[in-house]
């Protein structure tokens, strides 16, 4: 991926009055940088969409701020519970030789002409029990996405766990080895589980889902910030669709 960067500046307005900026089109966000006192700062709306929809919560962003360069990760971004635009962003300063945590997205990788699993082409249903893995790294060599070989689901009962992934040499995995990622199962059984659990299948047979939460932070602080937002974002949903703001 080609570098991402971003410029910010730098922010006075803090606590709930922090709405003022969204209506003027930016979004109010903080730099924490290795211990030292957060920055408060504020960036264009596109612009730091554009830059988190490129850089996720995995790729470094090259960050410019108050006169000052950073390398930083996004550690987690709040978004408007009704419109899903983004409303607050949290950056992580980061050291380029210091390993550092980043959740980093699965995909299966399929043989050249097939994109689904043979599972899936013999009509069975695959679940994905696991979509990002958290991993440590240098900043360099952070991967964009860790692969799994999506032909080996071919039956029911079939499955791929961590220990699975394809990962990188350099890159060390902090998810358990056996957690499943992905597993094969016949419709029909799967139905009957989503029919004994009163039309809502089970979290055993249907994919993890992380839930967001909502910031309990008191007024005037600066977590009060991601109140007006709504919820915390614990990974990306949006797939490159530009969500529709007020």
């Amino acid at each position: 991926m080609d570098a991402v960067s971003l410029a910010l500046d730098s922010r006075e307005v803090t606590g709930k009055k922090v709405k003022r900026l969204r209506k003027a089109g930016l979004v109010p966000a903080v730099i924490h940088d290795h211990g030292k006192d957060s920055v408060n700062v504020q960036v264009d709306y596109q612009a730091a969409y554009h830059a988190y929809m490129q850089a996720g919560r995995h790729h470094p962003v090259q960050i410019t701020a108050n006169g000052k360069k950073y390398t930083a990760l996004i550690k987690s971004v709040t978004r408007d519970p009704k419109y899903n635009a983004l409303t607050h962003i949290v950056f992580n300063a980061i050291k380029a030789n210091e390993k550092v945590e980043a959740e980093i997205p699965i995909h299966p990788r399929y043989a050249e002409g097939n994109e689904v699993s043979p599972a899936e082409r013999a009509g069975l249903i695959v679940l994905t029990n696991l979509e990002n893995v958290q991993v440590k790294a240098l900043p360099k060599d952070l991967p964009d996405v860790v692969e799994y070989d999506g032909e080996k689901l071919v039956a029911v009962g079939d499955h791929v766990t961590v220990a699975d992934l394809i990962i990188p040499a350099d890159v060390e995995v902090e998810t358990p080895a056996e957690h499943a990622v992905a597993t094969v199962y016949e419709p029909s059984a799967l139905q009957a589980a989503n029919d004994a659990a009163g039309g809502t299948a089970d979290e055993e047979d249907a994919a993890n889902v992380e839930a967001e939460h909502e910031s309990n932070a008191e007024e005037g602080t600066q977590k009060d910030e991601l109140r007006p937002g709504g919820k915390e974002e614990k990974e990306d949903k949006s797939q490159g669709r530009e969500p529709e703001k007020k």
